[in-house]
């Protein structure tokens, strides 16, 4: 999949601008506050209807103005795809595919597959759980759509359960039938996002583990453990046995939404003792493992975007990602860096056709 040209009206700090793409490597540099991320977060959008480091979608308006347009021509296996995305303040955003417009945003996820590498990622090991889920759930989801539709219905009928709680608390009174309804509904979906969640990290650690050895070449152990409430009770029975619990705290205890991902180092959380040097290889591990793991599955290389990374690796590592450039491992790659000095000469040690664009 190769981005041929974006254009942006309104976006962020863009009144209009537009790009046209090298088929392997684009770079944007310039100063602080230019906008080389905003690009990538365009790009990022056209992938998943919503930004990477800001979700919040009217924020991506320029300042006075009340809509922003992102366009995007991608070419895949010879064929063209138009991908437009528009918000209007107080109205719907809109996702259309060569002019045809989804009628559910999430029906266009995993058409333009797509990885982020960023200093923004160190959230997976800071924040909590929700996190790591989200990392989790959104490489499943660009390769299986049916998950994502379960997963968007499972958290929708926690929010009604948990609204129902909330409802018998300020009344005094208790459905049991009630809340079964949704337990009905809940149970089965639970159960399949569980399976799947655990089929995908049969297959992901062992990438991960590759991945690490090899950016690190260190003779430390790194792993990656599924932690959640379904692997030792049946959902069903976790609901049914936590009812007291759940009309108290007036919300479901116990889930799939209850799941986490823990990293781990030589058998101990990296959070607690992974050097500063470690936990950068860990994500970049983590993140080039999904860039793999999208790959080996599909069959076709996820665009790959590099935000700041360069200011985060040492010389080491830089080294070898540019290997990894040289060996045709990735597709299409968009660089930012403040320095175009030192992109440009990390650049000029690989073998790649590049591009730059001075903001």
């Amino acid at each position: 999949m190769i981005l041929k040209k974006i254009n942006l009206i309104n976006y962020k700090n863009f009144a209009v601008a537009e790009f046209d793409f090298s088929t392997k490597i684009n770079c944007f540099t310039g100063n602080n506050g230019v906008g080389k991320t905003n690009v990538l977060e365009a790009i990022y959008y056209l992938s998943f209807t919503k930004g990477y480091f800001n979700n919040i979608a009217a924020q991506h308006i320029k300042h006075q103005q009340d809509f922003f347009v992102i366009e995007g021509l991608y070419n895949n296996d010879s064929k063209d795809i138009n991908i437009h995305c528009s918000l209007k303040k107080g109205y719907k955003k809109i996702i259309k595919k060569n002019g045809k417009l989804y009628e559910k945003l999430s029906s266009h996820i995993g058409t333009i597959p797509l990885v982020i590498i960023s200093p923004y990622d160190s959230n997976l090991i800071i924040e909590g759980s929700d996190t790591r889920r989200k990392f989790m759930d959104s490489v499943i989801a660009q390769l299986d759509n049916s998950f994502l539709q379960e997963l968007l219905k499972y958290n929708k009928l926690i929010s009604q359960r948990n609204s129902l709680l909330k409802y018998f608390a300020a009344n005094h009174t208790f459905d049991a039938l009630n809340l079964e309804v949704y337990n009905e509904q809940i149970i089965p979906l639970g159960e399949a996002i569980f399976v799947k969640r655990s089929a995908f990290l049969e297959k992901f650690i062992p990438i991960f583990k590759t991945r690490y050895q090899n950016i690190s070449s260190g003779t430390e152990m790194v792993d990656l453990e599924y932690k959640s409430q379904l692997h030792n009770a049946k959902f069903d029975e976790l609901l049914k046995n936590n009812t007291q619990k759940d009309r108290i705290l007036q919300h479901t205890s116990h889930g799939v939404h209850k799941d986490d991902l823990i990293f781990k180092i030589d058998d101990y959380p990296i959070k607690k003792y992974g050097s500063q040097g470690q936990q950068k290889s860990f994500l970049i591990a983590l993140k080039l493992a999904q860039f793999d793991f999208i790959k080996e599955t599909s069959g076709k290389k996820p665009i790959l975007l590099l935000d700041d990374i360069f200011d985060k690796l040492d010389e080491s590592r830089v080294s070898k990602l540019i290997d990894l450039v040289n060996k045709d491992t990735f597709g299409q790659i968009f660089i930012t860096d403040t320095h175009r000095n030192r992109t440009e000469n990390i650049l000029k040690k690989s073998n790649q056709e590049y591009n730059f664009f001075e903001l």
